[in-house]
């Protein structure tokens, strides 16, 4: 697959690493579905953008009230949300994809998710483009990730929140504290991105963690 992601590969023993320390977070995944709900009525069609592991979109899943779909890049991490949808009894369409090539039908999907994973993109422009694509007219699309000009004491109380053992809490907080960063978007550079996309509305919410990113078709 063409690679679509900056950075390092979200594979093999570095996916399984990133898998461990997000087990943990249930409160973490707690909010983000109460974000989701926010938009998302009953039978709405979900899709996730980057899952990961799979936590989000399973969670929402177990609901019982959404069709979730989850795309991912990464084949490791596809293999384990699969055999996690697949252990907690919930159906989870999860499918290897590109972001900025998505393999569904226009205006497919009711709400669009996409947490922590845009930063990575390696064609955010066209991953924004594709987002619109898939919506149906009239449904949301919400980002949520690292801000670039994020600050220590931000950082620092995010770790703080995590249940993880002392070696991952090192390497998440200098993670958080250097190259994610660089990798991430202020507000003005999305700014300067949605528009391109042809989304009817958008509205960029700051917290001293995240941007969030609200884009309506």
């Amino acid at each position: 697959m063409t690679k679509g992601y900056r950075g390092m590969s979200m594979e093999g023993p570095i996916a399984r690493w990133y898998d461990a320390g997000n087990s943990r977070a249930a409160s973490r995944h707690d909010e983000q579905v109460a974000q989701v709900r926010r938009y998302a009525s009953k039978g709405a069609r979900i899709l996730e953008v980057g899952p990961g592991p799979g936590y989000l979109s399973i969670a929402l899943a177990r609901t019982g009230d959404y069709t979730v779909t989850g795309l991912d890049i990464s084949e490791t991490f596809i293999a384990i949300a699969r055999g996690k949808a697949l252990d907690a009894g919930v159906p989870v369409d999860f499918r290897l994809g590109n972001a900025a090539a998505m393999p569904f039908d226009d205006d497919a999907f009711d709400v669009l998710v996409c947490f922590a994973a845009f930063k990575n993109f390696a064609d955010p422009a066209g991953a924004l483009r594709e987002m619109r694509r898939v919506l149906r007219p009239g449904g949301t699309g919400l980002i949520v990730d690292l801000r670039r000009d994020v600050s220590k004491q931000a950082v620092d109380e995010d770790v703080a929140r995590m249940r993880m053992g002392l070696v991952s809490r090192v390497f998440t907080r200098f993670a958080l504290r250097s190259f994610l960063p660089r990798r991430a978007y202020t507000k003005a550079e999305f700014e300067g991105l949605v528009p391109g996309a042809g989304f009817g509305s958008y509205e960029i919410r700051q917290t001293p963690l995240t941007l969030e990113v609200e884009l309506r078709k």
